[in-house]
Order: C-alpha cells, then structure tokens, then sequence
C-alpha cells in the first residue's frame, strides 16, 4: 500500500533514512528541517510498517526560455528487508501519476551509484544531465558580499537564471545550500550527473515547437507507464497537432528517447536517430545537497 506521509509516520522515515544513508548528524538535521515535508512523501508501506519511500522536492527548470515546474527525486530508499520486491518501481509510477495531477511535466534525478542509471532507465528516466563542470565557489561568493545572504544570492541566481536547461533555485534554496556547504568548509563542486522523465510530453513538445517554429517533422511517443503519452503528433510552424499522417522527416521514440531529444542530450552525435531536429545542450543541475 502506498500512501503519503503523516506526522504519525513521519518517524519512520527518518529512521529509513539512518538506515539506508548513514549521513551525517548536521545534514541529516539541515534536510529534515528545511527541505523533506510530509505532503511531499510517498512511501510503501507492509502493514503499518513503511519499507520504501521518496520525496518530490518541487524545483524550477528554465527549458525553451520558460520556467516550469518540475519534480526533484530526492531519498529514494528501502529498507534491507523490502528489496527486490518491486516497491521502489510501484512508488516511481504512482509518483508520475502524482505529478500529472500536479501539472508538473518533467521529474529529475541524480542517480548516487552508476549502476542506478540502468535501474531508472527502466521507468523511462534518461541520463540528460552533464556532470563535471566546475561551479562558482561559494566561500568566495559569500566573502565577497560580506556573508550578506541577499546580496550573494543576486550573484547567484544571476549566474543560472538566464541559462537554459538549468534548474533554477530561489533564495530559500540558496540560504540552505549556504548552511549546508558551511559544515564541510565550502567544498568545491562541480555539476552532477542526472537523469530525467518526461511526465507531460505534449506540453514538452509545445514549448519546443514555440521556441523551434520552423522546425517540421511527426512524431511517434511510446510510453509503457504513461499511456497518455503515447502519441502521434506533428510540429508545424510552432504547433503541435494530431496527426495520422507522417511528414517528410518522421520520428519513432520512446520516452526514454524524447527525454535526451527535449534536453539536447548528445543530439549531434545521434543523427539517425534524431535527424538533426533536436539542439544540442549542456543540461545542468547543481547545488542539489546531494
């Protein structure tokens, strides 16, 4: 049984936490103080007893010069007991039905072990994510404004704000960010590597088509989980519209595939694939207290 998260059971998940993670005293407090909510907390329960569980933390994402909503992915565990009995994959799905009633389009996450982008990539989560450029560092950020937390956020957001394909963080976001590198002395970071699931691919493809309106091809969507992406579609002078008929240029793609199209995923480099439809870009998530 899935269900969300009451101040009844709240308990548990923080000891899920201390069993499956093993973090440290001071992030453990900082996360469970600002960033976990209840309301933002599935978890898969045997009885009375949760087993698995995971957070949608809600974050902006600038995608074709338009902020929207997405759905972090953060704490997704299960216990020894529970493993290899299908609950992780029962809480991903009912977690995309949860941000379709949410009108949240896109759902993100950094897989914490290599082997975990195979396991994602089952439920149609695509590496999209670049990892490894160097980030500005916020010790200096902070010296320079003289630990003044507004100012250095102006600073911040003004580095991300403008770029595309980047999630965004408000200045909530950045006082916890502040707070939580401050314990291990503003350790240098540098981009991750991530994955993400298109939840809402029409409203993806409508975005696209508006920033690309000269761009014109059909388009075939499969989706195992989300039946209602499941599409047959051409873009055409920056519309989308049903279509039974295929254009000239004709594409066949899984969600899975549609995910590193939308976000520019080493597009250049997969030209039968993509046809040259789809802009390359350097999608980055940052500053995610991972």
């Amino acid at each position: 049984m899935i269900q969300y998260i009451t101040p009844e059971t709240r308990d548990q998940i923080l000891e899920m936490w201390r069993v499956c993670f093993g973090d440290s005293q001071p992030y453990f407090d900082i996360y469970f103080r600002e960033k976990y909510s209840n309301e933002n907390t599935l978890a898969y329960f045997e009885g009375c007893k949760a087993v698995a569980s995971l957070q949608i933390l809600p974050y902006n994402f600038t995608y074709c010069d338009t902020e929207i909503p997405i759905g972090y992915i953060s704490g997704a565990c299960t216990l020894p007991e529970g493993r290899k009995k299908g609950y992780m994959a029962a809480l991903l799905k009912r977690t995309f039905h949860e941000l379709v009633k949410r009108n949240i389009p896109l759902s993100i996450l950094v897989p914490e072990e290599e082997w975990l982008l195979a396991f994602y990539s089952k439920y149609g989560y695509a590496q999209t994510f670049h990892s490894g450029s160097d980030l500005l560092l916020l010790d200096e950020l902070m010296k320079r404004h003289s630990d003044n937390l507004p100012a250095a956020y102006k600073e911040f957001d003004s580095e991300f704000r403008e770029k595309e394909m980047t999630v965004q963080k408000t200045f909530d976001d950045f006082r916890v960010i502040v707070e939580e590198a401050a314990g291990y002395n503003f350790p240098p970071k540098k981009s991750l590597t991530g994955m993400a699931r298109i939840v809402d691919a029409p409203l993806m493809l409508k975005l696209f088509a508006n920033k690309y309106p000269k761009k014109s091809f059909s388009l075939e969507v499969t989706d195992e989980i989300l039946t209602q992406n499941n599409l047959f579609l051409s873009i055409q002078e920056g519309k989308v519209l049903e279509t039974k008929s295929k254009l000239p240029i004709h594409l066949n793609l899984t969600i899975f595939d549609l995910a590193q199209a939308l976000l520019g995923y080493h597009t250049s480099e997969k030209q039968e694939l993509f046809k040259d439809i789809f802009p390359e870009h350097q999608a980055q998530m940052h500053f995610m207290m991972e």
